[in-house]
């Protein structure tokens, strides 16, 4: 059966491959238009709990479950990534935190971190992995691990750290992202029953394109202040955005480490998936109710997210020639 969207000839459908084929020079493309048109920011913010969502339904709704099935085979190497990507991570910037004092100092910035470490990778991930030929399935499969986690460990790191900080409860928190993620999981595979998965990889790059809308969305929702806040106060602007780069390139290159003996490629792969977290699910899960703080952490968070991908393509494709 054909959808109406599977048709090759309409201009929508060319539009959106088009969008998708640009693959990560238009994820940091995303930062900059959030950047520098600040009033589209203003007009999607509403939609960031609905743009996560079905960000969500195109990652399912593309899931391979014959890979998935054949990880599932040799669990060893993504149970170790999962465990390392969803307890261990948020465990470990949790007690650096406290010991800095960071959530005294600045609770909307420890907020903003802590959201950020036990968030799940993001859904977008594979595909990023894919686009700079790294193991994708290896990444999709732990992704699907973690994601499955976070409803549970979310509210266990909560309790733990975030005390009076965040105004949603612990429980609260569990159950909007189990909701989320299961509301999701359901679309998607009623999605992939009627339309099939040879549609679905047949048109691959207009699917592609709509999931650069939906980051869209995201993207110019929490970086629609990022001008203002800079022309305020550069300095502290600029400082969080170096903690930002710091903060991505300490998960990235700790995963590396830990997880070099199984080579360059998976251990790079698995690096980028824990570095990229999904903040957005978080947002959505908290309805968006964060401190000013957060919400300017988030956004500075999207610079090395969507540029750090484009920047390492070349070297993580000469690495594997």
């Amino acid at each position: 059966m054909h959808a109406p969207w599977t048709s090759g000839s309409s201009v929508p459908v060319r539009a959106l491959a088009w969008i998708g084929r640009q693959g990560t020079r238009a994820l940091a493309t995303l930062v900059f238009i959030g950047i520098s048109v600040p009033p589209l920011g203003a007009v999607l913010k509403p939609f960031v709990t609905e743009a996560i969502f079905l960000l969500l339904v195109v990652s399912f709704m593309r899931v391979d479950i014959a890979a998935l099935r054949g990880h599932m085979r040799r669990p060893g190497i993504v149970l170790a990534a999962t465990a390392w990507s969803t307890l261990v991570v948020p465990l470990l910037v949790g007690v650096i935190c406290l010991a800095a004092g960071f959530d005294k100092q600045s609770p909307d910035l420890f907020l903003g971190i802590m959201l950020q470490t036990v968030a799940s990778p993001m859904m977008a991930a594979p595909a990023l992995a894919s686009l700079m030929g790294l193991d994708a399935t290896l990444v999709l499969i732990t992704l699907v691990t973690s994601t499955a986690l976070v409803p549970f460990s979310a509210p266990m790191f909560a309790y733990m750290f975030f005390g009076n900080v965040l105004t949603l409860s612990p429980l609260a928190l569990g159950a909007k992202l189990l909701a989320i993620l299961a509301g999701s999981l359901l679309v998607a595979a009623v999605i992939r029953r009627i339309v099939g998965a040879a549609a679905i990889e047949r048109y691959r790059d207009p699917i592609d394109g709509l999931n650069i809308l939906f980051m869209l969305v995201f993207v110019t929702a929490v970086m629609g202040t990022v001008a203002g806040s800079f022309l305020t106060d550069p300095l502290k602007i600029t400082a969080i955005l170096v903690f930002a780069f710091a903060m991505f390139f300490a998960l990235l290159g700790l995963t590396v480490l830990i997880f070099r003996k199984l080579g360059w490629e998976r251990a790079l792969a698995l690096g980028l998936m824990v570095s990229q977290r999904n903040m957005g699910l978080m947002l959505a899960a908290t309805q968006s109710a964060l401190p000013a703080g957060t919400w300017l952490y988030f956004a500075l968070c999207q610079f090395p997210i969507y540029i750090t991908p484009q920047l390492l393509r070349p070297i993580a494709r000469a690495k594997a020639a």
